[in-house]
């Protein structure tokens, strides 16, 4: 089957190109290139365009219109930049996912998988979240992911479409083939800084943030790998109808659905499997949080064990040892001297 993937040149979205080729589907690859790279559209069917370029994506459709679902991975996500930017956020994030939702109805194609963000869910007692968790979105890039949600669920209600959106926190690694990794020049992942201040491009890791009502004081995150998250969205997006029949159809067409792993880690605690994994100590100081930080959560992932029979299979370890072969590799197939 063929589906569309927004933002299908970036770190996510092209994981999950490679996640639906090992299952015999085909992606195809709408995106600006704006932070996207060229390299991870290969050998793929890609359309260099904006999402809210209808035009652009009525010639997808024309051209390809046995496309199944589209899985809207396309936006900005870099919380510290969205607090001193937020103009750009916001048309980037809402107003274009708004004009690109609303080509989609109007061609017909009302199935949608939307990657979103647990950073949307307030910080409740014990850190853990569930779907029916209260929402206090803390910074302009959670804001964002927020508003596209309850368009979303608002177009579904209204125009009779199915939407399932994904919410998780923290991916890390790469795609175990080596495939596609962290794809920008400077990372603001935590594991991309602990990669890079490994090998010499960082001078230290800062743990930002140490006063939190945490175990120990670092914020609590839930950390999962990108090729466990590639699978969740497939296995939503290929099964749209049925995920719904397990949840009863609900009137409105919409579903939220948490990944995650189940348990959360601090940043210390990161840090040490990241030294125990790499086999020496990194230079790290300690430093005020980052503008939008918050103590943290962790997702409970029941819903997606029931409704897409997912749960995450591949460990912090695992992500971390990904994480640094693709450092090794990445100046290799990315060309950053632009």
């Amino acid at each position: 089957m063929k589906f569309l993937i927004t933002g299908g040149a970036g770190y996510i979205g092209s994981t999950i190109c490679s996640a639906l080729e090992d299952v015999g589907h085909t992606p195809i690859i709408l995106d600006s290139l704006v932070t996207g790279r060229k390299e991870f559209t290969k050998d793929r069917i890609f359309y260099q365009a904006d999402i809210a370029d209808s035009t652009a994506v009525e010639t997808v459709f024309k051209d390809h219109p046995d496309i199944q679902a589209t899985i809207h991975c396309a936006a900005l996500i870099v919380v510290p930049e969205s607090t001193t930017n937020p103009y750009e956020y916001y048309r980037e994030n809402v107003n274009k996912s708004l004009e690109l939702f609303n080509t989609l109805n109007r061609l017909g194609y009302k199935k949608i998988v939307f990657s979103s963000s647990a950073s949307i869910y307030d910080v409740v007692p014990g850190f853990m979240v569930t779907e029916a968790s209260p929402l206090n979105p803390s910074s302009p890039y959670a804001r964002t992911k927020y508003m596209m949600e309850m368009i979303l669920h608002d177009f579904c209600a209204a125009y009779g479409m199915k939407g399932i959106t994904l919410r998780y926190f923290n991916p890390i690694g790469a795609d175990p083939k080596m495939r596609s990794g962290i794809h920008v020049k400077s990372p603001s992942h935590v594991l991309g800084k602990l990669v890079d201040t490994a090998m010499g491009v960082l001078k230290e890791f800062e743990i930002t943030g140490v006063d939190w009502p945490t175990r120990d004081g670092s914020g609590i995150r839930d950390y999962i790998h990108i090729w466990d998250l590639a699978q969740a969205h497939v296995l939503a997006v290929q099964d749209i109808d049925n995920v719904f029949e397990r949840a009863g159809n609900p009137a409105d067409g919409y579903l939220v659905i948490n990944l995650g792993t189940g348990t959360g880690i601090t940043v210390k605690e990161l840090v040490a499997s990241f030294e125990r994994v790499y086999g020496q100590t990194v230079n790290k100081i300690e430093a005020p949080p980052r503008p939008g930080d918050v103590a943290g959560s962790f997702a409970n992932a029941d819903t997606a064990k029931r409704l897409l029979g997912w749960q995450a299979q591949l460990s912090i370890d695992e992500g971390i040892t990904d994480a640094l072969k693709w450092g090794d590799l990445r100046s290799q197939i990315l060309d950053f001297s632009e």
